[in-house]
């Protein structure tokens, strides 16, 4: 006979329903999705020195971590430079992955308007957007 199934480990935590509602907010390319909130550049420079710059480093040129501007080879070279400029211009794709993953140690507590700041932020160091652009839901 073949012998017993091991019990299930019981590893984790029961998901709580502001869990999922916090996870389940997806944002489409077309910007279906984004929330309520607005945001500038010089909002999002002070959170990026507070929150990122110890991993990505001083306006995004890396550090630890990737860096996020300062693009200098192409997608098409041998060493291509995947900074937001070159390789993720798209704001609604930005704030998602903002929203969800960062700050590192604290992914998901941003408020909206802190990641349309840090969106626009990014945004206008990479030359995408002008820094007195306000990023929102229509922009």
């Amino acid at each position: 006979p073949a012998p017993a199934p091991l019990p299930a480990p019981r590893l984790g935590q029961a998901v709580t329903a502001a869990e999922v509602a916090r996870w389940n907010g997806d944002v489409f390319p077309d910007g279906r999705g984004l929330p309520p909130g607005r945001g500038v550049a010089a909002d999002g420079d002070a959170l990026f020195r507070l929150h990122c710059q110890i991993c990505h480093g001083p306006a995004g040129r890396g550090a630890s971590a990737e860096e996020l501007a300062g693009s200098n080879e192409p997608l098409t070279s041998e060493t291509p430079d995947k900074t937001i400029g070159s390789y993720w211009p798209y704001a609604t794709t930005l704030f998602d992955f903002i929203r969800r993953a960062k700050p590192m140690g604290a992914p998901g507590s941003l408020t909206a308007d802190e990641v349309y700041a840090l969106s626009a932020y990014l945004l206008s160091i990479n030359g995408v957007i002008d820094a007195a652009q306000e990023m929102n839901a229509r922009t």
